[in-house]
């Protein structure tokens, strides 16, 4: 499995930052995620990713999750991402709380990954992300209303 982080991006209104997927743009959203670096820390990693994806420098880290999330892909797309080196992803997630200005957000970035982006509900989670992760944001959505509440 592939190592990777995935973040929350609360904004004040604890609504959740998503994106519509560039290589995936039939209305399925997620939330920014990516590939941990060897020897890389994972807060610096998701700050990274964050950054390369949203171009969000501007946040207050609020928790680190306390267990790993995994999942497997679909076999139509195992060979066919990252180089066929994983059949999946184990992730370690973050929220964050979005404490720049909405102006400060640009997925026009060196390699954008989304087309699109918009803050939601965070109930709408599960609903808007495709069949093979869905597991793992019910799960994120379930530690997020601990948090919140």
């Amino acid at each position: 499995l592939r190592i990777g982080v995935g973040i929350v991006v609360l904004n004040s209104k604890n609504k959740v930052f998503v994106g519509k997927r560039k290589d995936n743009p039939f209305d399925k959203w997620q939330m920014p995620q990516g590939g941990v670096e060897p020897n890389e820390l994972l807060l610096i990693a998701m700050k990274r990713e964050l950054e390369e994806e949203t171009s969000i420098k501007n946040i207050e880290v609020l928790k680190e999750f306390n267990r790993w999330l995994e999942y497997e892909l679909p076999r139509n797309l195992i060979g066919k991402i990252w180089q066929g080196k994983y059949r999946g992803q184990k992730q370690k997630w973050f929220i964050v709380k979005f404490t720049g200005i909405e102006s400060e957000i640009n997925i026009n970035t060196k390699f954008p990954e989304f087309i699109e982006w918009k803050w939601i509900d965070m109930n709408l989670l599960p609903s808007l992300i495709v069949n093979f992760k869905k597991h793992v944001y019910k799960d994120v959505l379930n530690e997020l209303k601990k948090f919140i509440n």
